[in-house]
């Protein structure tokens, strides 16, 4: 059965990376979620998608320059007033779910790592006994080495699409993110163009796509034998599984 992640929690059916939507998403039968991690400068993990403010939020600027409890007068858009949330916070929502947890470490806005930032999430999730169950993700090599060094035992996965085709050549890419991950999950445009290509580089045991949300998409995806699809709408991914 190829396993339904929803990504940032959901987010055509919720605010991407709310409290509402996990804890929305953890009572539907799906396999797992997806959220993303920032660092600020005050040492605080963050669960938002970009490296700035603006999109999600009222505020503006960097995630990384919020000082210390800052984000808890950020508000996120069209949420009602829920706030951003801590990565513990997130994590206390699945402790008591079978969820997996596919956790993506961000980076600064120019792709820079965020320095021991695997190495505190890995500690947050060894705190709640989640490890088992965590995948830590990325995009980038150099973060996703550091994931192997700093966090001993959590699976990882590379994400991957036609921009990291473009930067490390699809064969070289592919080849090279084999080889510091556990999964591999493609974005669903470039996994159609190239599917003899990947596949014949990725076993289907290790590979995902995403993100796929219109039904006919979910069920021509969910056909496949690959792992796992992420997507914005597991409601719809629930119905075409069915």
């Amino acid at each position: 059965m190829v396993l339904i992640i929803g990504h940032r929690g959901g987010r055509n059916l919720w605010p991407e990376n709310s409290l509402s939507g996990f804890r929305n998403l953890a009572q539907m039968p799906v396999d797992g979620v997806e959220f993303d991690v920032h660092l600020t400068r005050s040492g605080e993990m963050l669960v938002i998608h970009d490296p700035t403010l603006d999109r999600t939020t009222n505020a503006q600027g960097p995630v990384a320059d919020l000082s210390s409890g800052k984000h808890r007068e950020v508000r996120l858009k069209e949420s009602g007033g829920e706030t951003i949330l801590t990565l513990d916070e997130v994590l206390a929502v699945f402790k008591d779910t079978t969820l997996e947890l596919h956790i993506e470490l961000k980076t600064h806005a120019d792709g820079t790592p965020y320095e021991g930032l695997a190495a505190k999430a890995f500690d947050a999730i060894n705190r709640l006994e989640l490890a088992e169950r965590s995948i830590l993700t990325s995009f980038h090599p150099d973060v996703l080495a550091d994931i192997r060094k700093a966090a001993p035992g959590i699976r990882a996965l590379s994400s991957f699409d036609a921009n990291s085709a473009e930067r490390l050549g699809l064969t070289g890419g592919l080849s090279l993110m084999k080889q510091c991950s556990d999964i591999i999950a493609v974005e669903v445009s470039l996994l159609q163009a190239q599917w003899e290509e990947i596949t014949r580089l990725v076993p289907l045991d290790r590979l995902g796509a995403w993100v796929p949300n219109e039904i006919s998409d979910l069920e021509y995806w969910l056909a496949k034998p690959i792992r796992q699809i992420t997507t914005d709408r597991p409601d719809l991914a629930l119905q075409a599984r069915r």
